[in-house]
């Protein structure tokens, strides 16, 4: 059966699967106000209880666990400790009646649905970390014990329908080979946490997977997320040599991380990452990134009853200018709209809402919110290299209006007094395909372009990529986005600015040699995946690079073009 391989590697070994019950609410009415403090107080204690298993976790040798895995363990502490979420619960415990058991699912529910229902895919992957708080602390409410104690044998193959960070980070890797997930997506904390810790994993596999029973025989291919149930000899046999040749290459990238992207004919290419928050540099670093090549902002207007002021919004970005430590960070003004609601914004229904009310449209829509936005990042500015992006352009004015509001938020600062970089690039997401055909026009507005090749895709191929029922013509190989690209990049290089991309296509190592040939000198994706890319430029001449992307934009289909690099980059 096949998956998304969001972690590279073989795994071959015995299934232990995981099956859980999702949380279930008892109806129960309190009677009086005895009840309503007995509940309440279960709840303060659970919490209490929660934080001191996740401090138990994290002091625990035997877990062997490193940066990433603290930082998501820390994350867990700033959510459980939120304050809005004791006060939604209490709120329902006093007016509501409710039991501590009910009134934290309904809440937890609440703000996954919220996540679920954004259509980037990082928020939505925060859903599971929500998910996770509230199983953690339903634990200790109900009593139940530990549900991360699992007892495994050596060479499992973990098969469940989902994983939540915890479960990722407790895997005892001395005896958990790999994982593969019903659900779950690239940008999932457990997706994250297997990358880090090189466990082979694939998610996404559907319905199909929970047919697989305990010790059933497994062979799991985290790179093409291939998941084989009891195979043959053959099979087995390919996979042992596809393993040990794996061993052999993951040695080799570990040598690559410090060293810079060059080709071996000169050319010098800058590998960057996605980001959601300054936690998230750490891995950056680790992973030999040059910089922040997207920082969604989004993450700090969510889960809360206001919008942020400028002050929060400066040390947020602030924080994580600091964090870059001197590299470069590009800041995309917020992402929200569409399906992506915030509880204290009204925001309209609409029938088509990814076409609709979103992104840049609000921001100019909305200039107060804007201008508070844009004086926050300027200020940030002061303490490292800061660019600022815009989304969703599609047209010349919408640009011109932005810098229009730009250089007022610039003058407030100056009237006021207050210090910010005078070398701010500014730039646009080019992720619409009018922004793609009128690159030209478009690239004597700004400093830099950065494809974002997810929406590209969706809008060129008029494909909703959140529609199972269409995945298969989600398509970015399709000669139609692979012509818009050419045509960013090479009016990118006509009229002198540089041209990044922050899609998933940037991390896809089938497509680093035909990106590199179309003259992409910026790439930017998630901290992980930054070695292996880097390995490919390294390993590969531009001269190479150039014949490849002559011969794919030969041809005339995404089926020879995919098998053409499939071949190559054997």
């Amino acid at each position: 059966m096949k998956g998304i391989g969001v972690s590279p590697g073989i795994a071959i070994g015995r299934a232990f699967v995981i099956k859980k019950n999702a949380p279930a609410t008892n109806g129960i009415v309190l009677k009086n106000q005895v009840e309503i403090v007995a509940e309440i107080e279960r709840f303060d204690i659970s919490v209490v209880n929660a934080l001191g298993e996740i401090d138990a976790i994290k002091n625990s040798s035997q877990l062997m666990l490193n940066d990433d895995d603290i930082a998501i363990l820390e994350t867990q502490v700033e959510l459980i400790n939120d304050p809005q979420i004791r006060e939604d619960v209490v709120a329902k415990i006093e007016a509501e009646k409710k039991t501590a058991n009910d009134a934290l699912i309904e809440v937890t529910a609440g703000i996954v649905a919220l996540f679920e229902s954004m259509d980037d895919e990082y928020m939505r992957a925060r859903s599971a970390d929500f998910q996770d708080i509230g199983n953690r602390i339903l634990k200790y409410i109900n009593r139940t014990g530990d549900t991360n104690a699992r007892s495994f044998e050596p060479d499992t193959i973990v098969i469940a329908d989902d994983l939540t960070p915890s479960d990722t980070i407790t895997l005892d890797l001395n005896l958990v080979t790999g994982f593969a997930t019903q659900a779950g997506s690239r940008t999932s904390h457990a997706a994250i946490i297997a990358k880090s810790k090189g466990l082979p994993a694939v998610v996404a596999c559907g319905d199909e997977l929970m047919t697989i029973n305990h010790n059933d025989f497994i062979i799991l291919d985290g790179l093409s997320g291939s998941v084989y149930v009891n195979p043959g000899e053959e099979i087995i046999s390919r996979y042992s040599a596809k393993s040990a040749s794996f061993r052999q290459q993951s040695e080799v990238l570990k040598k690559v991380k410090d060293k810079p992207a060059i080709t071996p004919d000169g050319k010098q290419v800058t590998l960057l990452a996605n980001i959601s928050s300054a936690d998230d540099l750490d891995m950056v670093h680790d992973n030999g990134g040059e910089g922040v090549g997207l920082f969604r902002t989004e993450m700090l207007f969510m889960d809360r009853d206001t919008f942020p002021d400028e002050e929060e919004q400066f040390e947020f970005y602030k924080k994580a200018v600091l964090q870059a430590k001197g590299k470069p960070a590009i800041i995309r003004t917020i992402d929200i709209g569409g399906d992506k609601h915030l509880s204290y914004f009204n925001l309209p229904a609409e029938l088509n809402p990814f076409l609709g009310y979103r992104a840049i449209r609000i921001s100019l829509d909305q200039e107060g919110l804007f201008i508070v936005q844009l004086k926050a990042i300027l200020r940030a500015s002061a303490f490292g290299s800061v660019s600022i992006m815009f989304p969703m352009i599609s047209n010349v004015k919408e640009i011109r209006d932005a810098k229009v509001i730009l250089n007022k938020a610039k003058a407030e600062l100056t009237e006021a007094g207050i210090a910010f970089s005078d070398d701010v690039k500014v730039g646009i997401m080019v992720e619409i395909p009018s922004a793609a055909v009128t690159a030209d026009i478009l690239a004597k507005e700004v400093d830099f372009f950065s494809i974002g090749t997810n929406d590209l895709c969706q809008y060129t191929l008029a494909v909703d990529r959140m529609n199972e029922k269409i995945t298969h013509l989600y398509d970015p190989f399709n000669p139609g986005v692979l012509r818009l690209i050419l045509n960013v990049i090479e009016q990118g290089r006509e009229h002198n600015i540089h041209v990044g991309m922050c899609g998933e296509m940037a991390s896809d190592p089938l497509a680093t040699l035909l990106l590199l040939g179309m003259g992409l000198e910026e790439f930017s994706m998630s901290a992980a995946s930054i070695p292996s890319i880097k390995n490919i430029i390294i390993n590969n001449t531009e001269a190479q690079a150039k014949q490849v992307c002559q011969q794919v934009m030969a041809m005339d289909s995404s089926e020879n073009i995919i098998a053409y690099l499939k071949e190559i980059t054997q």
